[in-house]
C-alpha cells in the first residue's frame, strides 16, 4: 500500500475517532469568552434594532446619497462645457 493511503485511512480513523468521542473540549475562544464572562458577564443585547430609528436613518441616507450623485453630475457637466468652451476659439 502507498505512503499517501496509509496516511489518508489513518486522518479518516483520527477524524471519526474524534467527532465520536464522548466529551468535546470547547475551543479556545469559548474558553477565552467564559473566563471573561464568568466575572464581568456582558449586558443584553437586543435581538434586532429599533424598526423606526433604522428607517429614519435609511431614508435620510437616501436622499444625501441621491443629491450628491446628482451633484457630481452636475458638477461634470460644468467642467466639460467650461473646458469645451476653452478649447474652441
Amino acid at each position: 500500500m502507498p505512503e499517501h493511503e496509509h496516511d489518508d485511512q489513518e486522518r479518516e480513523f483520527d477524524l471519526k475517532w474524534a467527532d465520536n468521542a464522548e466529551h468535546k473540549e470547547p475551543s479556545a475562544r469559548a474558553r477565552m469568552l467564559a473566563a471573561r464572562w464568568k466575572h464581568n458577564p456582558p449586558g443584553p443585547v437586543p435581538f434586532r434594532a429599533d424598526p423606526d430609528h433604522v428607517a429614519r436613518r435609511h431614508r435620510r441616507s437616501g436622499w444625501m446619497s441621491t443629491v450628491i450623485v446628482l451633484g457630481c453630475v452636475v458638477g461634470v457637466i460644468l467642467l466639460l462645457g467650461y473646458l469645451n468652451s476653452r478649447g474652441s476659439y
